[in-house]
């Protein structure tokens, strides 16, 4: 009884620290990662050199000021000009202006304001008739692919678990398709634990897109 005891503490306390644990370990990553842009700076201009000391987190900082800024200069005439001149560089170089654009046009996508990618959680048919699992709305077939689908098609795609950075891209048919009433962070947090943290269930009290 007492060993049940002692296990169930020992399950209870590690469910606690592993969570945390990894967190930390994540956070640590990303800073020691952006602190490493300061290496950047000239040598009497670090903060080792100014203050004797290094800051932890002074990278990241720098990082979000260096974001900003590049965003403030990119909202005017002047910086979107400069942007082209950027781009019209990279474009010259084969290899670079492959990966460039390429992630160009997905961060262009996931992150525009207009766009409707990873805005809805969908559930699906995968990998056979009858098995299913959460996938997300990334928009409409393009391109000659479009042309020869025949009928109302949307794009999906499926993340794998635990790791949703993977996955894969499907083209199915719109009424095959069911809008789930969740966001996407749930619907991630659902695919991350492999269904152990499920959403709470809500009734659905809006019609849904995919169907309208």
């Amino acid at each position: 009884m007492k060993e049940d005891l002692v296990k169930k503490y020992f399950i209870t306390g590690l469910l606690i620290w592993i969570p945390l644990t990894i967190t930390f370990m994540v956070l640590a990553w990303i800073i020691n990662t952006l602190d490493q842009i300061l290496l950047w700076l000239p040598r009497n201009a670090q903060p080792q050199a100014v203050l004797g000391f290094n800051i932890p987190g002074a990278g990241v900082v720098m990082s979000l000021l260096i974001v900003l800024l590049t965003g403030l200069i990119a909202a005017n005439v002047l910086g979107q000009k400069l942007v082209q001149i950027w781009e019209s560089l990279l474009a010259r170089i084969p290899v670079v202006k492959s990966i460039y654009y390429s992630v160009k046009q997905v961060s262009d996508t996931l992150f525009s304001s207009s766009g409707q990618a990873f805005r809805k959680a969908l559930l699906v048919q995968y990998p056979r008739e009858g098995a299913w699992t959460i996938a997300f709305l990334t928009g409409k077939p393009g391109g000659d692919a479009a042309r020869h689908l025949q009928g109302d098609y949307v794009s999906v795609y499926v993340p794998t678990t635990p790791n949703p950075t993977s996955g894969f891209f499907l083209m199915m048919p719109r009424k095959d398709v069911i809008e789930l009433d969740m966001s996407v962070d749930e619907a991630l947090k659902y695919i991350i634990s492999m269904g152990v943290v499920a959403p709470p269930a809500r009734r659905l009290e809006r019609p849904a897109l995919l169907n309208q």
